[in-house]
């Protein structure tokens, strides 16, 4: 039998040894997804970080929808939010701090977190050679890699205690910025033939304003940094169950190091399904501006939407990118501010039209989206509906837009990962698949 056909002749094999009917989940109580009939999640961990609020269930039990909240160590994420576009300042760095150590930094502890985040963005030049020698365009994946030979760079990579680990934490997210950057400059280089920048991060920025330097895509604006800030604040945290963080949970109730746990964390976000939503839905936005003639025509942008729910346009999958989500109903609260974001930017760009444009789509499909799967629960557009857009406005390409939702999810990763590892009681996460296959008898080779 030739080698090329055996895979073929498995593969073909898979379609019957993965049979499970639908109905089985329901006969056993699987919570298939780990959600429950109701579409809530299958409660399995208690968390001091992140909460995620889409609905209130009443006395009788069921779900009632409400208007999405998201809180951060207990702080409402709209009231962290609110003085930093008042006082137009940044304030990535001090989310991280609240994020790892439970509470609001006063300004010497946060000038002294910013010092210590500076002083480890420059990466080891080992690992930029290894970034160099990669040569990937997909920055996700070098990500990960460099993310595991950290470990070996690290004097002591298998200790967990609770020091340790914030070390770790620290010079993760701190790292984060510039592998992406320069993995990204590494891939223009290679890639597109560009010239190669290599560019050490400034001791007098933060996070936000040194990705910008470093990437030198082009010049950008304080509106550009202190959006991106926003950015990364927005998406620095998400609850324990959101797939990514619930990974690197998992990982580390084994006990196993940091690196391997946050590169597991990466492979995770990197699916289509969770981190890269944003880029669907920016290039379904391209091509809505395309085939609608008139952005302001609501029957001729419902017709075409209905055409896209029914399979009959666009890539034909039924879906509309960016309307709907798992947990919130009502709204989403990081949809809400990156609206405000985007609004701001539209302006200062010259692209007021577009976001009317995009604004519009949200209206509109979350009222066919609705009509189509004959629901009066609510619809509401998710974080993803509006970040590509303020990436594409800032100037960033879209192979950087899942490697920045992780250089903002490390805080939220390492903040879960170090909880997992010190609250009292913990164990290996380890829960149960019903196998519904009956027992078969051996039969020898010869007989076969």
């Amino acid at each position: 039998m030739k080698k090329e056909y055996l895979i073929y002749k498995l593969s073909d094999e898979v379609k019957n040894s993965c049979k499970i009917p639908r109905e089985a989940f329901q006969k056993y109580g699987v919570k298939r997804g780990l959600r429950n009939e109701d579409g809530s999640g299958v409660l399995v961990g208690l968390t001091n970080i992140g909460n995620v609020v889409g609905y209130e269930r009443a006395a009788d039990g069921t779900l009632q929808p409400c208007p999405g909240k998201l809180f951060y160590r207990g702080y409402e994420l709209d009231d962290l939010v609110s003085p930093l576009l008042k006082e137009k300042r940044f304030g990535f760095e001090e989310i991280a701090y609240l994020l790892l150590s439970g509470k609001l930094p006063d300004k010497e502890e946060l000038d002294a977190f910013k010092e210590l985040l500076n002083d480890n963005m420059p990466l080891d030049h080992r690992t930029i050679v290894h970034i160099i020698d990669l040569e990937g365009s997909n920055i996700m994946n070098i990500l990960a890699r460099c993310v595991l030979e950290m470990y070996t760079f690290d004097p002591n990579p298998d200790d967990i205690s609770r020091d340790n680990l914030m070390r770790q934490s620290v010079e993760l997210i701190a790292k984060f910025p510039t592998i992406v950057a320069y993995a990204y400059n590494i891939y223009r280089h290679t890639v597109q033939g560009q010239s190669l920048n290599i560019i050490h991060p400034r001791e007098d920025l933060g996070i936000a304003e040194n990705f910008l330097y470093m990437l030198k895509e082009g010049p950008y604006t304080e509106l550009d940094a202190r959006t991106l800030d926003l950015l990364l604040i927005i998406q620095a945290e998400h609850g324990g169950g959101n797939n990514s963080t619930f990974t690197v949970r998992v990982t580390s109730s084994t006990r196993t190091d940091t690196y391997s746990s946050i590169a597991a964390g990466i492979g995770s976000l990197k699916g289509p399904l969770h981190g890269g939503a944003n880029i669907k839905v920016v290039n379904m936005f391209h091509h809505l501006k395309e085939q609608i003639k008139d952005w302001t025509n609501v029957d001729e942008i419902d017709t075409y939407l209905n055409r896209m729910l029914n399979k009959e346009a666009y890539d034909k999958t039924g879906l509309i990118y960016g309307i709907g989500h798992a947990v919130y109903t009502m709204s989403d609260p990081r949809a809400v501010e990156l609206k405000k974001l985007a609004g701001l930017l539209a302006k200062e760009k010259g692209r007021e039209k577009e976001y009317n444009f995009l604004t519009l789509l949200e209206k509109e499909g979350i009222k066919c989206v609705s009509a189509f799967r004959h629901t009066k629960k609510p619809i509401c557009a998710n974080l993803d509906f509006y970040s590509g857009f303020i990436y594409e406005m800032i100037g960033l390409p879209q192979e950087i837009y899942t490697p920045i939702f992780a250089m903002a999810r490390i805080v939220g990763w390492t903040a879960h990962r170090i909880e997992e590892l010190n609250f009292e009681g913990r164990r290996i996460i380890r829960p149960a698949y019903k196998n519904i296959l009956q027992p078969r008898e051996y039969v020898p080779i010869e007989d076969r």
